[in-house]
């Protein structure tokens, strides 16, 4: 009985890194449309996000499963819970790649603003602290998971430097409110993503210590200060 367990938590955690570099082609995948102005993969990218939901969902229904089957406790239980909240966390991810590949689309054929740098750099960084994030959450590395959390100060950094720059272009043409708008709204979805990372390196420390705790960045405690 207890192997039988062990194995369906090996496949949920699986099932949790497939749903992940789903998620992650989904954030690389929707700049670089948008930096190459591809509409067709931006269109692919949007529908695609009906596969990331419906994984979402067989997650958390084999959860549902594995808990009134096997009635885990403690730690199991924990994982458990854990792999829900993640899943959910994930889908809103995607929800992020697909507000990014609407963007494109709305755009029709307007021009970009200004050429891409730092936001395929966010989404760069963001979606390898996702995928970081996950291993360590199917490996229990308590290490990693306190310290990527500090990262998002680095996503924060273009971010600012995104909107800084935006924010000049529309004070010299007022006219491009709207594309400077459709940017920022890109930036502010990846900043969103990194955000979340820290969600489930919380979560990791929690499957670890039994304890919920926030994890804040650097820049978080400056603010505070």
């Amino acid at each position: 009985m207890r192997k039988t367990f062990e194995s369906e938590i090996q496949q949920l955690k699986d099932e949790i890194l497939l749903l992940g570099s789903m998620v992650e082609q989904a954030i690389l995948g929707s700049v670089e449309a948008l930096k190459k102005r591809d509409l067709e993969a931006s269109r692919s990218l949007y529908a695609a996000d009906a596969e990331i939901n419906a994984k979402r969902f067989a997650i958390e229904e084999q959860v549902m499963v594995a808990i009134a089957t096997q009635q885990p406790m403690a730690h199991d239980l924990r994982l458990l819970a854990s792999i829900l909240e993640i899943a959910g966390e994930l889908e809103r991810m995607g929800d992020y790649a697909k507000g990014i590949a609407a963007v494109n689309l709305r755009m029709g054929n307007s021009p970009l603003l200004k050429p891409l740098i730092d936001v395929p750099a966010m989404a760069r960084k963001a979606a390898g602290m996702l995928h970081r994030a996950l291993t360590a959450f199917v490996e229990e590395d308590a290490a990693a998971a306190s310290s990527i959390p500090a990262e998002d100060d680095e996503v924060d950094a273009l971010y600012n430097q995104v909107y800084r720059e935006l924010m000049l272009c529309i004070i010299q043409d007022p006219r491009s409110v709207e594309r400077a708008n459709w940017l920022l709204w890109v930036a502010h979805n990846l900043e969103r993503v990194a955000d979340r990372v820290t969600n489930i390196c919380e979560r990791t420390m929690f499957v670890i210590t039994g304890e919920i705790k926030e994890i804040n960045s650097s820049d978080d405690e400056q603010k505070v200060k």
